[in-house]
C-alpha cells in the first residue's frame, strides 16, 4: 500500500497544469528576503508571510504541493490550524526540506557537500507525523576553477541517493535536487556537459541504493548559460539542449521533472519553461516546476510586511502562478506579462 501511495503522490505532484511552490527557505535565506523589503525576520513575520502564500484563494488551481521548512511545518494559520493540515484541506500536498544546508567538501577546491544525513531516519519519521507526504534535498554543483571534480560529483550523488532511499523507507516521495549553479562565466555547452555528467552519476547511485524511480521526482537545473557569460542562450536553445540532455540521462520510469528556477527572474523562468513544453515531441516524463523566487517575488515585493497589502500580494502570487502554469502547458507568451 505504501509503495502505491508514493507513486500516486509523485503523480499528483506533477498533475496536469500544476507544479510545486518552494517555500522552504532556511531562516537565514528568508531573513535576506524579508530584509529586501525592510521587514524584520521574526518568527511571527515569517509565519505571517507563509500564511499569506498558503491561504491565497485559488492557489490549488496551479500548485500541487508546497515544500515547507522545519520551522514552517510546525507553524499554524492565525486561527490555529497547522499549515500542513490546512494545505491538505485545500488539495495541496505538504512536503518538507530535510537537508541542513551545505558546507565545504574536505580536500576539494571549494566544492560543497550537503549536510543532514545524521539522524535523518528519525527526522523523516517525525515529519511524517507532522503531515509531510514528500521531501526535498538539494546538492549544489559549481562550475569553474577546476570544479566539479569527479570526487565532488560522486560524494554529492551518493548523499542524494542515501537521502532518497531513507525517504522511501519512511513512506515519503523524495525530490532529488542536483543543482548545477548558474553562477559563473561558463556558456550553455559547458553547462550541458556538466549537467549530463551530474545526472548520469546521480542515477547510477540511485540504482545502487535501490531507489524506486517511479516513487521519486527529479528537481534539476535547466541547461542554461552562466550568469556572467557574455552570450546568453535564448529560450529555444535552452529548451533544445535541456531536453536532449535529459533524454540521454533520465530514465523514463521517473514520473516527473520539476525544474528549479535557479536565480532566473520571473519572465525568464516562464519563457524557458514554456519553450521546454512547447515542442511537438512528447517527453516520457511530466515537465513541471518547483519554483521559489520565480513564484514568490512579486508577492513579497507587494506585501512589504503590511497587513493592508495582503490581498494585493495574494493577487500578485495567483497571477504569477497562472503564468507559470501557462508555461508548464506551453501556452505562455511574453505578452501575458502585461
Amino acid at each position: 500500500m505504501a509503495s502505491v501511495l508514493m507513486e500516486d503522490i509523485a503523480a499528483m505532484l506533477v498533475a496536469d497544469k500544476k507544479g510545486i511552490l518552494a517555500a522552504d527557505e532556511s531562516t537565514g535565506t528568508i531573513a535576506k528576503r524579508l530584509a529586501s523589503i525592510s521587514v524584520e525576520s521574526t518568527e511571527e513575520n515569517r509565519r505571517k508571510y507563509r500564511e499569506l502564500l498558503f491561504t491565497t484563494e485559488g492557489l490549488s488551481d496551479y500548485i500541487s504541493g508546497v515544500i515547507l521548512y522545519d520551522e514552517t511545518i510546525r507553524q499554524s494559520t492565525s486561527d490555529g490550524q497547522p499549515f500542513a493540515e490546512y494545505l491538505m484541506d485545500e488539495g495541496i500536498i505538504p512536503g518538507i526540506k530535510v537537508d541542513k544546508g551545505t558546507s565545504l567538501l574536505p580536500f576539494s577546491e571549494g566544492e560543497m557537500i550537503t549536510e543532514g544525513l545524521d539522524g535523518l531516519r528519525e527526522r523523516l519519521n517525525e515529519y511524517v507525523e507532522l503531515g509531510a507526504k514528500f521531501a526535498k534535498w538539494r546538492a549544489v554543483i559549481r562550475i569553474g576553477h577546476g570544479a566539479p571534480s569527479q570526487y565532488g560529483l560522486d560524494t554529492n550523488a551518493h548523499t542524494l541517493a542515501r537521502y532518497a532511499a531513507l525517504c522511501q523507507e519512511a513512506g515519503l516521495v523524495p525530490i532529488v535536487e542536483p543543482e548545477v549553479l548558474m553562477d559563473g562565466e561558463h556558456d550553455i555547452d559547458e553547462c550541458y556537459a556538466v549537467t549530463e555528467t551530474v545526472l548520469k552519476t546521480v542515477f547510477d547511485e540511485l540504482y545502487k541504493q535501490r531507489v524506486v524511480l517511479e516513487q521519486m521526482l527529479l528537481k534539476p537545473n535547466m541547461v542554461i548559460s552562466g550568469l556572467e557569460c557574455p552570450e546568453q542562450a535564448d529560450a529555444y536553445e535552452v529548451s533544445t539542449k535541456t531536453l536532449y540532455c535529459f533524454e540521454q540521462t533520465v530514465p523514463a520510469a521517473v514520473q516527473g521533472i520539476v525544474f528549479l528556477s535557479g536565480g532566473q527572474d520571473e519572465p525568464t523562468a516562464c519563457a524557458n519553461l514554456n519553450a521546454i513544453n512547447g515542442g511537438e515531441k512528447k517527453a516520457p516524463w511530466e515537465l513541471s516546476y518547483s519554483y521559489g523566487r520565480a513564484l514568490q517575488g512579486s508577492a513579497l515585493a507587494t506585501w512589504q510586511g503590511k497587513d493592508e497589502n495582503v490581498t494585493t500580494a495574494q493577487e500578485a502570487l495567483i497571477r504569477r502562478a497562472r503564468l507559470v502554469s501557462a508555461a508548464r502547458q506551453g501556452i505562455y507568451s511574453a505578452n501575458m506579462e502585461n
